[in-house]
């Protein structure tokens, strides 16, 4: 049974930092692209970034790169993301997904073919 699990989200003021991590077990870690996404109250799940299986390339939506840091250690079966100079528009329940087709990263959520249950991050202002 594969099993995604986050943590590592909360409350934090705006300017500071979190780091989130998505435990996996019950597949080969190592044969999947990892995604992040995320979802605001009343909007639709969005694509924040995704690493290759190697982690040897990764992808950021515009509206988090140089702030956020996607990585992931293929021996403790783990991703994480890096939060730095957070905003309130950051908001949102953060979901990680893990894609077993290796040959792109993809940013659309229907591809992905596990999901974990999210972790709630909230930014005041």
């Amino acid at each position: 049974q594969v099993q995604l699990v986050e943590s590592g989200g909360g409350l934090v003021q705006a300017g500071g930092s979190l780091r989130l991590s998505c435990a996996a077990s019950g597949l080969t870690f190592s044969n999947y692209n990892m995604g992040w996404f995320r979802q605001a109250p009343g909007k639709e799940r969005d694509f924040v970034a995704a690493i290759s299986w190697s982690g040897g390339a990764t992808d950021y939506a515009d509206s988090v790169k140089g702030r956020f840091t996607i990585s992931r250690d293929n021996v403790r079966n783990t991703l994480y993301l890096q939060m730095n100079s957070l905003k309130p528009e950051d908001t949102a329940v953060y979901y990680c997904a893990a894609d077993r087709n290796i040959r792109t990263l993809v940013r659309e959520s229907r591809p992905y073919n596990y999901w974990g249950q999210g972790t709630q991050v909230t930014v005041s202002s």
